[in-house]
């Protein structure tokens, strides 16, 4: 007894960009995400040597998309088969990248020195819409008079060791 095959999806219509500012409506049969973007496996039409006779058939190939696709206007996409990048081993472990970089909420007043408090950007004690500040700049203003680093983010755990050096806390008794 054989167990049946799943039959193969249908192609849906998408535009293709060819060279020479040509484009030409072909099938999408299935897209996958890669690590500079996505690629779409496309069927092109075209005709082959049957013999004496020449046969309609389709050339199948991976573009970068948005690059070389478009939509075709009215068509659902839902249903293309996608694979989605698989996470590194590294992400698996340590679950999703934090995003970089700090932002400083400013103490009352005006002018240098007036302090504040340096968090990481997700922190939920952030200031909405504050500058983002890389890491050289968050440290230059975390060593200012009266700027402390939030401990509920992790600022202050992940910035005091590059302040006071890696070895702080480690000293010989």
């Amino acid at each position: 007894m054989t167990t049946p095959s799943t039959p193969e999806p249908a192609p849906v219509p998408i535009r293709v960009l060819l060279p020479g500012d040509q484009e030409v409506v072909a099938h999408l049969w299935s897209r996958r995400q890669v690590r500079d973007g996505w690629r779409y496996e496309v069927g092109l039409p075209t005709y082959r040597n049957a013999g004496d006779t020449v046969e309609p058939a389709e050339y199948r190939v991976w573009v970068r998309a948005p690059d070389h696709v478009r939509p075709v206007d009215g068509v659902s996409y839902d249903a293309v088969p996608t694979e989605y990048l698989k996470p590194s081993f590294v992400e698996e472990v340590l679950g999703p990248r934090r995003p970089s970089g700090w932002v400083l909420a400013k103490a009352g007043g005006r002018g240098p020195g007036q302090g504040g408090v340096v968090h990481a950007v997700d922190c939920e004690e952030a200031p909405a819409g504050a500058p983002v500040l890389p890491l050289e700049r968050a440290l230059n203003v975390a060593e200012q008079p009266g700027v402390r680093l939030c401990s509920l983010c992790g600022a202050a755990a992940e910035l005091d060791p590059v302040l006071k050096g890696f070895d702080h806390g480690f000293a010989e008794t």
